[in-house]
């Protein structure tokens, strides 16, 4: 995450989660969950990475799943512990060292601001992460290239970036990818390149 989009984020924060935690994420939460393991839901561990508010560890943890939830953001951290009445870690993705701890990874709205060069060194450490066959879940504004919006820099993929990204992490597959319009009121004209991978 660039310096400008670490402040933004650390200025903004309750307005943030206040403007995104009631947004119906079920549509996109259900393929997820359906590409877990089949085990009971107490027994699968979930990761949110780049938790924001914690509005989806929420979601997962009112389903019985186990949950973790991490963020770069101080605010964000305090914000989604108070949520979900846990701790929730403060870390960055280039930092982030976990090995086989989680059956899932929820990664939405939050890789789109890592720098396309870091992008797959971010996504080797999740996988990392992963146990084996587990899940990951990202979601990236569709389009090409970087940009800045405002503060916030934003890395754009479509489904070519992903297939170019994906060639050099030979350990994810994908096992379904596809576009949605976004889920806030008004929003609708933004487009969302949404991928489900899978650690072989």
């Amino acid at each position: 995450m660039s310096e400008s989009t670490f402040h933004y984020y650390s200025q903004h924060a309750q307005e943030f989660a206040d403007a995104t935690l009631n947004v119906d994420m079920q549509p996109l939460y259900t393929p997820f969950l359906q590409a877990l393991q089949d085990k009971p839901n107490s027994q699968l561990h979930i990761l949110d990475a780049g938790c924001g508010s914690g509005r989806d560890a929420l979601a997962f943890k009112k389903q019985g799943f186990q949950v973790s939830a991490m963020d770069a953001c101080p605010e964000f951290v305090e914000i989604a512990s108070n949520l979900l009445n846990q701790p929730v870690q403060h870390a960055r993705f280039e930092s982030f060292d976990h090995v086989a701890e989680f059956d899932g990874i929820w990664a939405c709205a939050s890789l789109l601001h890592v720098e396309h060069r870091h992008l797959s060194s971010v996504m080797q450490n999740l996988e990392q992460a992963l146990k084996p066959k587990g899940v990951m879940y990202a979601s990236f504004k569709h389009g090409q290239g970087e940009r800045m919006h405002g503060e916030r820099h934003f890395s754009d993929l479509d489904e070519k970036g992903l297939g170019q990204l994906l060639e050099g992490l030979p350990s994810l597959d994908a096992i379904k990818v596809w576009v949605t319009e976004d889920r806030r009121p008004g929003r609708e004209n933004e487009l969302w390149l949404n991928c489900l991978l899978r650690k072989d």
